[in-house]
This record gives C-alpha cells, structure tokens and sequence, in this order.
C-alpha cells in the first residue's frame, strides 16, 4: 500500500521509483506543532513555533532513517531555477532560491515543504541522481517539469527513457478554480492542449495541475510516470491545504534521497 506508518508518522510512497532511492511524501500526521499547523508542520514561514517545526522535520528525518543534518533545502519561490545538492545545507539557512533539486551523492537528503502545489519526485537509476522540483501554476506555465528533466540531462548525463518521475499530491482539478490571469497564462504555455487542462466546474473554470504536469513530463521524453491522484483540498485530513484552509495552515514535507 502507499501509505506507510511508522514511528506514529503517516507517509505515502509510491510503488514503482526504483529502489535505489529512498522516498517519503508526509502527511500532516505525528508532529508536535497545534492549532492550525497540527501536527507534523514542516514550514517554517507561516507562523508555527520554529522549536515545533524543527522537532518536526527531525522525526521525519528519522522515521525515513536518515541523518536530520544531511538535509538539502532551498527557499521556494515558483520558478525554474536549479540547484544541485553536493553537500548537505545548514538546517538552519536555506537563501538559496530555487524549485529544483538535484543530488549524487547519498549523503544528502533532498527537503521541499508543499500544501497545494505540486511534487515532482526524479529517479534516475543509472546515473544514480535523485530529485525534487516544486510546481504550482507558475512553475507550471513556466515548464518546470521540462526544466528539470534538461537539468538532469545537462549535469548527470540522464536520458529521459531511463528517468522515473513522480507526481505527488496536491490540489485537484475539481477543487482549484483559477482566474483569468492563470487562464491565459496556461493558454500562452500549453496552446491547443490549454482548453483540455482547464476544465469547466459549473460556471468556474478550473486548473488541473496533475494533467499539466504530466504532459510536460511527456514532452520532456519520460515515459515512466506514476501519479499519486490525490487531491490536498479534498483530504485535509492528511494534508495542509493552503487553498481549502484559506492560508491558515501548515506545510507537508517531501523527502528524497540515494541510499549508500
């Protein structure tokens, strides 16, 4: 099954990344911090007790049986820019700005926090390199997936025939209506395939992020793609969901590296 728990944490992994890489997409289940951001919240920016939220990313660190000081993270900012993870980064720092990371060495453990936009989870088994990208609607017009597919191919060598790509949860097709400006932004970027990706809801136009992705991941040449399909605004259960929460809400943590 997708879901794992372990160590009072609830986390989903998918089925078909290949083994060399160690993955978790973590609920909002297991963590110390209350109110709003309960339990596991893994943001730092949205107003929860930083002493909760690095207890937090602690016990994630360690359920997966990673070293909480291999961490690599980056300041999100819902672009396309790249940054490649040699070493591990100060928990503490991250000025770094960037939605793509990428990593060799299994000594780093990959770090990104979501609650709506969309993870994209890289393996490439042959090259050995893991990575993570974050996509919301700007990354998303802005073709981060095909980014970071060039990426791998520009500093590893990776064919996109042999890469493995993930889509992880995030906000539905059925509940993210979007205006006019990311219509014709989506319109700009997709073209013919624009209309297909926003589907009417009633009299509400709607944006379907996971579709979107996994056309640019096919573009990009990636042919082996497994989707989680689960929407953040229908299950705030497990997930933080900015959209559905109105922004009073905590951050999900994404984790990925190599094993030794």
């Amino acid at each position: 099954m997708p879901f794992v728990e372990k160590n009072g944490l609830k986390f989903y992994q998918f089925e078909h990344l290949p083994d060399i890489a160690v993955h978790a997409v973590f609920t909002r289940r297991g963590g110390v911090s209350t109110g709003q951001w309960s339990s596991l919240n893994m943001g730092g920016s949205v107003g929860d007790d930083p002493a909760n939220v690095s207890a937090n990313r602690i016990r994630a660190f360690e359920s997966l049986g990673r070293n909480p000081e291999s961490v690599f993270d980056v300041w999100q900012v819902h672009g396309t820019r790249t940054s490649y993870a040699v070493e591990p980064r100060d928990p503490n720092t991250h000025e770094d700005k960037a939605d793509i990371i990428f990593t060799d060495n299994p000594d780093v453990t990959l770090y990104m926090r979501f609650a709506d936009c969309t993870p994209l989870l890289f393996v490439d088994p042959v090259r050995r390199v893991v990575g993570l990208t974050h996509a919301g609607w700007q990354g998303t017009v802005q073709n981060v997936a095909g980014a970071a597919v060039s990426a791998m191919r520009e500093r590893y060598g990776s064919k996109p025939a042999e890469i493995y790509a993930a889509i992880g949860p995030a906000i539905g097709p059925d509940h993210y209506e979007v205006g006019e400006n990311v219509i014709e932004a989506a319109r700009a970027s997709f073209g013919d395939a624009a209309e297909a990706l926003l589907p009417w809801v009633g009299e509400h136009r709607h944006f379907d992020l996971w579709a979107a992705n996994r056309l640019q991941l096919k573009q990009a040449g990636i042919t082996k793609i497994e989707s989680a399909n689960l929407c953040t605004a229908c299950h705030t259960d497990d997930w933080f969901s900015h959209r559905q929460e109105r922004g009073k809400t905590g951050r999900f943590g994404v984790l990925m590296g190599l094993k030794a």
